[in-house]
């Protein structure tokens, strides 16, 4: 088809033209039937989500996606395109797209009136097909729909009354694609208004000219739920113009959250050839995500992106990669001392209440990480307060024993993994625990350091942040020695 280049050879091919909704529609259609995958690389959605945009497709309907930030609205927006012909003929030259079976502007109709089967066409690719605008407070009608261009009508010599002044705005611009808004609660009402007649009759007004443009565009918008933002909100009126409302949501499980933070995460070959990261400080990553969606410090209308385990998982692997450099070591594997690298990725992507801005953002990620490590911890080993019940063993007797006996443990962000071991190794009984739990073997010196920062939030042992180290102690014995 791209061979044809003249609107003759276009109408002899038996080319028929198809809105946007339908051409989507058809492609959804043969997707689904053939089993294909439709929206690659969107998930925990399969169930929810995905499904109600592909009814809306097939309803024909235009989308508002609502959900807090990072749930993946604008990548399900790109991903459209994908349900888009490969190509479609446009007439060459044209400002807004128009088919060459059904021309749109006054541009069109004069080239075919004067040049008829001659008229010359280029094919468009889906990927041009795709219009996208972040809404801002200073976004005007202009931007959006058009005005007129003074310019335009002086270099042509036209009075302001000639429809050929005008410059069109990006969604006249858009005809024959989707067209897409990110935010739109942060576009002014009276800006929300000049969109009624374009979604409901499909015609624009530009100032004083009687414009019947019949634009075939895919609108998609995305929000923050109304309640949930204080920026602004859609406007009744431009709800109801929009036929299919979807909400989207954050991974609700620990697997499911890992599963996209690997997709989206971006590594060196480096990192991923002489970092190895286990399994278990995966999940405690996630965790603190989980637990920043429910703390009281941080505000729930907001959100908690996915971006903030992204980012965590790069900063984890960085921090290991730099410790690894400075001792000038070919591999090391991720211990839970890294997360300290992880706090700059959290600080930046939690927006704190009134109670969490007292306490400070650093201090909010420190608590977040501990609470993260009390999780992790109990899914592998026994509570503390638990343990010996019921006329067993206390498996950390002989731990809190050591420590009462005034011993110190010194982790330092920097050390080399054979400092790092031998310290671990130093603590009486620590492991022995991590033996009975059936920790997997290459993880071992991991899980016994878990069980450490795991017991210093449960108060068994105290641990201090000391400059570049964390130290573990016991703090009556150390007054205890101090008065004798």
């Amino acid at each position: 088809m791209q061979k044809i280049k003249t609107l003759g050879e276009l109408k002899a091919s038996g080319y028929k033209p198809q809105s946007i909704k339908e051409e989507l529609r058809k492609n959804l259609i043969a997707k689904l039937q053939n089993k294909e995958l439709v929206f690659e690389g969107i998930l925990g959605f399969d169930d929810t989500v995905l499904p109600d945009i592909e009814r809306a497709i097939l309803s024909r309907h235009n989308v508002l996606l609502l959900g807090l930030r990072g749930q993946a609205k604008t990548r399900i927006a790109r991903l459209l395109t994908h349900l888009l012909d490969e190509y479609i003929p446009v007439i060459v030259g044209s400002e807004l797209n128009d088919d060459p079976m059904q021309p749109l502007s006054r541009y069109a109709q004069d080239l075919i009136a004067e040049k008829g089967d001659d008229t010359p066409i280029e094919w468009m690719h889906r990927d041009e097909r795709y219009v996208e605008k972040l809404a801002t407070p200073d976004v005007s009608v202009a931007d959006l729909v058009g005005d007129v261009d003074p310019i335009k009508a002086a270099t042509l010599k036209l009075p302001y009354s000639d429809e050929r002044v005008i410059h069109f705005g990006l969604i006249p611009r858009a005809h024959r694609c989707i067209f897409v808004i990110n935010e739109l609660p942060d576009l002014q009402a009276r800006i929300q208004v000049s969109l009624f007649n374009i979604l409901q009759e499909g015609d624009i007004q530009i100032r004083g000219f009687k414009l019947r443009l019949p634009l075939d565009i895919q609108f998609l918008f995305t929000a923050n739920p109304e309640d949930y933002t204080n920026r602004g909100s859609i406007i009744t009126p431009l709800k109801d113009r929009v036929e299919s409302q979807i909400l989207t949501h954050y991974p609700k499980t620990i697997e499911l959250a890992r599963s996209i933070t690997q997709q989206e995460a971006r590594l060196s070959a480096s990192q991923q050839k002489n970092i190895q990261v286990a399994d278990v400080l995966k999940d405690l990553l996630e965790q603190i995500s989980f637990e920043a969606r429910e703390s009281e410090f941080i505000d729930e209308k907001s959100g908690v992106s996915a971006r903030l385990a992204i980012a965590g998982y790069e900063n984890l692997l960085s921090t290991a990669e730099r410790r690894m450099l400075i001792n000038g070591e070919k591999s090391t594997a991720v211990r839970v001392t890294d997360f300290w690298g992880v706090i700059p990725a959290i600080t930046g992507k939690v927006e704190l209440v009134y109670e969490g801005e007292q306490e400070g953002p650093y201090s909010i990620a420190l608590h977040l990480l501990g609470e993260a490590v009390k999780k992790q911890f109990l899914t592998i080993f026994p509570h503390p307060d638990r343990s010996g019940g019921n006329g067993g063993r206390d498996l950390y007797s002989p731990i809190r024993m050591w420590f009462s006996d005034g011993n110190v443990v010194n982790l330092f962000n920097d050390g080399d993994d054979a400092a790092y071991k031998k310290q671990l190794d130093s603590i009486a009984g620590l492991g022995r625990l991590v033996d009975s739990v059936k920790a997997p073997k290459a993880d071992r010196y991991l899980y016994m350091e878990l069980a450490l920062h795991g017991l210093a939030e449960f108060d068994v042992v105290t641990k201090e942040v000391v400059e570049s180290r964390l130290s573990f102690r016991d703090t009556l014995a150390d007054m205890l020695g101090d008065l004798n």
